[in-house]
């Protein structure tokens, strides 16, 4: 892909219909009769725009990007990068309930692939018996030995709930109802809003305990000077996810009602954040009700979804490895748990 400055980007899009609407510090804003965004072109004389941005914005060029990505997108072959979002699901850490993981090991799993053997023809006990003893008489027996190399399948037995490591929360998580209508749970949330333009924002000075406010949700848009579009998935970087394996994790910043409203007005549907809880940590959330008896201390980012519909994504990380602020995809499919509020996702960023 051949790199463009910021300046061959401005002039590229003038030569398809787009102008300059204003200059906001060292961005050009251009727009485009028709289209009901600006694009925001970091101009740096010569350095050239980072690939995801680039890309980013010959894909938003309107009407002529076929012929953008024909002569400038494509230079032999496009590499894709995917950066990792997710935590892994561990049987240790600092959450209250960790995963309890079982290893079974390839050896072990040969034994019990044998045993299988018992179980898998007919469903009586009658059946079962009569496997039982051609087992024992040779008849009908697959043992460890049968194996190559004395070794079956490695499998993993997981006792958890549906919020340990990386997850999207429904609606039905929040409450019974959303917007007055049934909440939809995990298995119905429309997977279109699971794939989507994905955009950073930084909110890594706060501190333990903090709310996040809608104040500071709309500085950190307009320090990246982006305009918020319907169905982008907002991910909120904390700097959280390096506590993950201590007792600090526990006590974290956290997104205010307020603030969550104010996303959910902008038309969306995700929002990801890389701490353990979507709401502020646990401790100070306790403390403030039991010293007010206030209600409106206990999960109130949380239950915004019983008001406006939308999802979150809880215990998201390397947030801070995305190389731009926006111009890459989100894709967080979570796994479909029948009648459940969450279900585990491997979110990742992609780039170009």
């Amino acid at each position: 892909m051949k790199a463009l400055t910021g300046e061959e980007m401005v002039e590229l899009l003038k030569k398809h219909g787009w102008y300059l609407l204003r200059i906001s510090g060292s961005h050009y804003i251009m727009k485009k009769e028709g289209l009901p965004y600006n694009l925001s072109i970091p101009v740096h004389k010569g350095k050239t725009l980072k690939k995801g941005l680039q890309i980013f914005f010959l894909k938003r060029g309107g009407s002529d990007t076929q012929y953008l990505n024909r002569n400038y997108f494509y230079e032999g072959e496009n590499k894709m990068q995917i950066i990792d979002l997710s935590l892994p699901l561990k049987g240790y850490g600092p959450e209250p309930d960790p995963p309890k993981i079982k290893y079974i090991n390839h050896k072990k799993g040969a034994l019990l692939l044998g045993l299988g053997a018992l179980l898998c023809k007919g469903n009586s006990l009658v059946s079962h018996l009569k496997n039982f003893i051609l087992y024992l008489s040779g008849t009908y027996r697959i043992t460890t030995k049968d194996f190559p190399g004395k070794l079956g399948i490695a499998l993993e037995e997981i006792k958890t709930d549906t919020h340990a490591g990386t997850h999207l929360d429904a609606p039905w998580h929040f409450g019974p109802t959303s917007e007055d209508k049934p909440a939809k749970t995990i298995g119905e949330i429309p997977l279109e809003w699971c794939y989507h333009d994905g955009v950073r924002l930084d909110l890594r000075h706060k501190k333990a305990g903090e709310v996040i406010t809608v104040e500071e949700i709309k500085t950190a848009v307009e320090g990246i000077n982006y305009r918020i579009k319907p169905n982008d998935i907002v991910l909120i970087m904390t700097g959280w996810d390096k506590f993950a394996d201590s007792k600090q994790y526990l006590n974290h910043p956290g997104m205010s009602k307020e603030a969550t409203l104010w996303l959910i007005s902008q038309g969306i549907k995700i929002i990801g954040i890389d701490t353990f809880g979507f709401d502020r940590g646990w401790p100070v959330m306790f403390d403030d009700y039991i010293k007010t008896r206030d209600k409106k201390y206990l999960w109130p980012a949380h239950f915004v979804g019983r008001e406006k519909e939308y999802c979150h994504i809880e215990k998201m990380a390397n947030l801070d490895k995305i190389p731009q602020a926006y111009g890459f995809k989100v894709a967080c499919f979570p796994i479909n748990i029948e009648k459940a509020g969450a279900g585990w996702v491997r979110a990742v960023a992609i780039i170009g």
